[in-house]
């Protein structure tokens, strides 16, 4: 059995330890925080009993996923015997090189180490280990079970044979692999976020309001969500750590975050995980509710 180890107990990294449980790996996730971990399988548990409360996963396929995980604080011990890991921390460049410092001195030489950043270069992530050529992009969507794509990016010395493994073992857990090259915010954010920004702009300037923004794209574009309500549910502060990454990147001022974004991020207003961002969230509820604020 392939072991597998998942760097980061938050959203994405919960739920990547999932699918490659519930596909028949052995999974260890790491977190400096044993509250995160504790949380984190309290999380998975439930969204297993959500997929056996549908049908589509049975009580034992329940127990045995739950049987291949384990939870470790430390990086030195999680990583020892690690086929592939996967980092799934904070969208932040010096912790993502750090982290990748440490996967380098203490997983095995064979390991393929890959990243599930959202934007920061592949290439730069790799040049700070000893093995460029087996560091890749693993890019899940959240929420990881349910979304079928995984981004792989190829940094500029991934090799052939790692990205050809990580796209059979994305076709495993049953997603849909896509190929794309290192440039800021690979393909999925570099055209995401301009449209998210461009929408906060659209609000800035007064063409109209959250509501009336984000209806136009459902209904207009057959969105399933409107990008105001997205940038909620990705968080605002992502959201705009990846204009800044992209702005910085190609050097070119139409990724220039909106200051609108820029003065919610500063404020606290980070959407869902803080309770408000263009909306109101209550916990456990679907209802939006437009933040007073943004009415004006």
């Amino acid at each position: 059995m392939m072991n597998v180890a998942v760097i980061g107990a938050g959203t994405m990294g919960n739920g990547i330890a999932h699918v490659f449980a519930q596909h028949g790996f052995a999974v260890t996730l790491i977190d400096i925080k044993q509250q995160n971990l504790d949380q984190a399988l309290s999380t998975i548990s439930k969204n297993l009993g959500r997929q056996v409360a549908k049908a589509t996963l049975s009580e034992d396929d329940k127990a045995a996923t739950l049987g291949r995980l384990r939870v470790l604080t430390s990086v030195a011990e999680g990583v020892a015997d690690a086929d592939l890991v996967v980092e799934a921390a904070t969208e932040n460049v010096d912790l993502k090189l750090q982290i990748f410092r440490q996967l380098d001195e203490y997983a095995p030489a064979g390991a393929i180490l890959a990243s599930n950043t959202s934007s920061i270069s592949i290439t730069k992530i790799a040049a700070v280990t000893k093995r460029p050529a087996q560091v890749i992009g693993m890019h899940f969507m959240n929420p990881v079970p349910v979304m079928k794509l995984v981004e792989v990016i190829r940094g500029y010395a991934t090799s052939d044979e790692v990205t050809a493994k990580v796209m059979d073992l994305s076709r495993q857990l049953g997603k849909t692999p896509t190929e794309v090259n290192d440039y800021p915010g690979f393909v999925a954010n570099r055209i995401l976020m301009p449209m998210i920004n461009e929408a906060i702009i659209t609000l800035h300037e007064g063409v109209a309001g959250v509501e009336e923004i984000d209806t136009v794209m459902k209904l207009g574009m057959a969105h399933p969500m409107g990008p105001l309500q997205l940038a909620d549910f990705i968080g605002l502060d992502v959201c705009l750590a990846i204009l800044r990454v992209l702005h910085e990147g190609l050097g070119n001022p139409k990724y220039a975050p909106c200051p609108l974004l820029v003065n919610m991020v500063m404020a606290g207003r980070l959407g869902v995980k803080s309770g408000e961002g263009f909306y109101q969230h209550t916990p456990g509820s679907k209802e939006l509710v437009v933040a007073e604020r943004l009415r004006k």
